[in-house]
């Protein structure tokens, strides 16, 4: 096993991660643009995001499976291709229906990448698993950050046509990957080397953890979906609203930076608690006091939730270690797909009550988070006692 990450593999697969999770970050930020364009409820708003979120992370564990049992490089040039093409298509689109469907097409990409991507991930992260994981996820922090940047520009300077743009960078990328592939498939291992690594499955771990992850995700995926709709409704631009959330996604590639290694030393259990016990308050924050302090606050939360992605992903890969796909695909996408539906009853409570009401019931999740993320075991410990695909180093 190589006991260091493989710089060039990780690079490439970090860059796939960026190009798919730009095309997913580019859609908050067209938002707005839609709502006007079509005359949306903020129902129907949420229900664009419920499109992404149902094809981009439901799907996941189906590939994570398929993954699993017949192997599926392909799938990395082929997501982050879809995924750009489908999103730019959306932003052109004439009618709010294609523009659902153009949104579900960019989904099912991010679904086809990120299982396989993860996978790899960890076979190129030698024994620096939680690391590795974190500069995986550094890319896709990266990308969702800037899609907001340069999507809102766009869009002003060229109107939604010009989103057409937007998906340049995942063909680019794609070509990259294809062409790399064959050294990319010098890191699977024998199907004998992956049985003798492989450790126990603990499914009652997992579960546990599924539930962290949709809980905190209720409280992510309310404020990307309406942190640029609150701006505007406080009589602030709809430029302000996405510097804002650029400013919390920018912050969570930060904190992906530093939890990594964090989880590596000190364990990931203890990072994980750590970010969730942290996260409700500072979005109290951000809607109670606003202005710079909350600003601060508002990136604060994407450091801990952003963060924490790489953490919870090796934690699945080791509670899962026969099915390293399969928890790839759970841990991004079944759980993440929950806080898609949260955002759509958001969206409802938001018309029926108000926005204000919406978001502080999404800044109150992670609290339920808390709850749960106190029961979980050690994946580290237990990954190291049953010799798993890429052990921890305590």
């Amino acid at each position: 096993m190589r006991e260091r990450i493989d710089t060039r593999a990780m690079s490439l697969l970090s860059s796939g991660h960026l190009a798919t999770d730009f095309a997913n970050g580019t859609l908050p930020a067209l938002l707005p643009f839609f709502k006007d364009r079509f005359s949306l409820s903020y129902t129907l708003v949420a229900v664009l995001m419920l499109s992404s979120h149902v094809s981009s992370s439901l799907l996941q564990p189906l590939f994570g499976l398929w993954s699993d049992r017949r192997g599926a490089i392909w799938l990395l040039p082929a997501g982050v291709a879809l995924a750009g093409a489908g999103i730019a298509l959306a932003a052109a689109a004439p009618t709010y229906a294609l523009a659902i469907l153009c949104v579900l097409v960019s989904g099912i990409g991010v679904a086809a990448f990120h299982p396989e991507g993860s996978k790899f991930a960890a076979y190129t992260s030698g024994g620096k698993r939680a690391s590795g994981m974190s500069y995986f996820s550094i890319g896709g922090n990266v990308g969702y950050a800037l899609g907001p940047i340069v999507a809102t520009p766009l869009v002003l300077w060229l109107g939604l046509r010009g989103g057409l743009l937007l998906a340049l960078p995942s063909l680019a990328i794609a070509a990259a990957i294809l062409a790399a592939s064959p050294y990319l498939s010098t890191f699977v291992p024998d199907r004998e080397t992956a049985r003798s690594r492989g450790g126990r499955d603990r499914p009652g771990a997992m579960a546990l953890l599924l539930g962290v992850i949709a809980f905190r995700s209720v409280a992510w995926f309310g404020l990307v979906t309406f942190v640029p709709l609150w701006e505007v409704s406080l009589g602030h631009s709809k430029a302000e609203g996405n510097r804002l959330l650029a400013l919390m996604l920018v912050a969570g590639g930060v904190g992906t930076l530093l939890m990594g290694p964090l989880a590596d030393r000190f364990g990931r259990r203890p990072v994980l608690v750590a970010s969730v016990v942290a996260t409700s308050p500072l979005a109290f924050v951000f809607l109670v006091v606003g202005g710079i302090p909350g600003a601060i606050a508002l990136a604060g939360v994407g450091a801990c939730v952003v963060g924490t992605f790489g953490v919870t992903m090796v934690m699945s890969q080791e509670y899962l270690p026969r099915r390293v796909g399969m928890a790839s695909g759970l841990a991004i996408g079944l759980s993440v797909g929950l806080g898609g539906v949260a955002a759509v009853v958001l969206g409802s409570v938001a018309d029926a009550v108000d926005l204000r009401t919406a978001l502080y019931i999404s800044a109150a999740a992670p609290l339920a988070a808390v709850v749960l993320a106190l029961f979980l075991p050690s994946s580290r410990s237990a990954a190291a006692r049953s010799g798993n695909l890429a052990p921890a180093t305590e």
